[in-house]
């Protein structure tokens, strides 16, 4: 049985869109409300609250799934509402976001975050401008479609600000909770990791718009960030649920202060993902002409493409970069105040020492945890991170002619040394590579 029939070929089509000429005036009640609310003139700053961006994000994601269930997307009539709905929907949930960094951005409790928080207010600006200029379009559209408007309009006061003066009573104490130092240390580890991983897109200056052009969807784009957007929101779950279950107010300040750079670099990538989605769909140039290419060009005269990429990739994925660097020294203190030391005795790479190849992978291995780990030669201490640095330390173990070295620092660093050294750190007698254990696929 078919729990969801076609509209019947025998059915007339004004009885069909008598229907969706009734419901569209249903779903697009409260997205009206917040147009009619955006083109008012009494509006301060203040009244573009995140409860405001939130019912906004709402009411046009809903009205979207409406217009795109009933096929605006390909009828020339309904195409210019349906492309402002979605874009309202993208730009809304940009700007709930940037207002929730806003909010929270005095908890995160973040270094050098002054000129951040300026330029977030600047983005927020520019952001309500883009819709401000959108509202009387949407609402010119509804009429001309016939959509019946709604009788009562929002005011100020529904849309109050998320804070107050007063706060809970803190009563639940998360401090100490046990301490889960295996999750510090796993979590900060692949922080580290994921920063790594992000060094393919990072950049420490800002770009002009025809370089911005030049990365734009090719190098970063839409599914690039979501994907980074998915590592740190699980990132951060595993570290609330799994080392602090609280808030930001007390307890140990070096913790909650990591949680801070999950959190900023969380919102802003949510808020650089839904930008980048608007900008590939509706503003890039891919080859469309006529009623798509007019759509188009309608869209960029109210968002300005230059504007709007200016504001994702020089505030907000710069910033994300940003707070991924101070992160990482961050994760690193965090790691070694928590890992579980240890040393070991191994021996020299047989035949050839501690050339490039050993170098490089014990070097991995280290940098693949992120704990410290010292190769201890004599009185003399090298960085087991540094391929330089072991090389510089092979050279005093072949002038001494040893056999076996130290290494001391990360326990789990140092269990994946003594696998390596058990098969000559990958390398026959000859110097050639052989295959590494399964335990280190990850050098691969």
């Amino acid at each position: 049985m078919d729990l969801h029939p076609r509209p019947s070929d025998e059915e007339p089509v004004s009885s069909r869109q008598s229907k969706f000429s009734e419901k569209i005036s249903i779903f697009s009640q409260d997205f009206l409300k917040c147009s009619l609310f955006l083109a008012g003139t009494a509006q301060a700053e203040a009244h573009f609250t995140q409860k405001f961006y939130s019912t906004l994000a709402s009411s046009s994601t809903l009205l979207e799934d409406f217009l795109d269930y009933h096929g605006a997307k390909n009828n020339k009539n309904w195409y210019l509402f349906r492309e402002l709905t979605a874009a309202v929907r993208h730009i809304g949930l940009a700007s709930n976001f940037q207002k929730h960094i806003s909010n929270r951005l005095r908890y995160y409790d973040l270094p050098d975050s002054t000129d951040f928080e300026s330029e977030g207010e600047t983005s927020l600006r520019f952001l309500k401008n883009c819709l401000q200029k959108m509202a009387p379009v949407v609402l010119s559209e509804a009429q001309r479609l016939g959509i019946r408007f709604p009788e009562d309009r929002f005011q100020a006061a529904d849309f109050p600000s998320i804070q107050t003066t007063d706060l809970l009573e803190y009563d639940i104490d998360d401090e100490n909770k046990a301490q889960q130092k295996q999750h510090i240390v796993k979590i900060a580890s692949e922080f580290l990791n994921l920063v790594k991983s992000f060094d393919q897109i990072k950049f420490y200056e800002r770009y002009s718009f025809q370089e911005i052009l030049a990365i734009v969807p090719d190098k970063v784009n839409e599914v690039e960030v979501r994907r980074y957007e998915m590592l740190v929101h699980s990132l951060q779950s595993s570290f609330d649920t799994y080392v602090i279950h609280g808030g930001f107010r007390f307890g140990n300040r070096k913790l909650k202060q990591f949680r801070g750079f999950f959190s900023v670099v969380f919102r802003l990538l949510q808020m650089v993902g839904r930008l980048l989605h608007f900008y590939e769909r509706h503003l890039h140039e891919a080859g469309y002409k006529n009623t798509y290419k007019r759509v188009q060009d309608q869209l960029a005269a109210m968002v300005n493409p230059e504007q709007l990429l200016d504001c994702t990739i020089n505030y907000g994925l710069f910033h994300v970069c940003h707070f991924l660097a101070l992160g990482r020294e961050h994760a690193r203190m965090i790691l070694n105040e928590n890992i579980e030391r240890s040393f070991i005795r191994v021996g020299v790479p047989q035949k050839l020492g501690f050339h490039a190849r050993p170098s490089l992978l014990v070097a991995k291995i280290v940098q693949h945890y992120g704990g410290q780990v010292e190769l201890v030669v004599g009185e003399d201490r090298f960085d087991a991170s540094s391929v330089l640095d072991i090389q510089w330390a092979g050279g005093k173990i072949q002038k001494e002619n040893l056999k076996e070295v130290v290494f001391e620092g990360d326990a789990r660093t140092l269990k994946d040394i003594e696998i390596l050294s058990a098969v000559n750190y990958g390398e026959d007698l000859m110097g050639k590579g052989i295959p590494l254990p399964k335990e280190l696929k990850y050098l691969r």
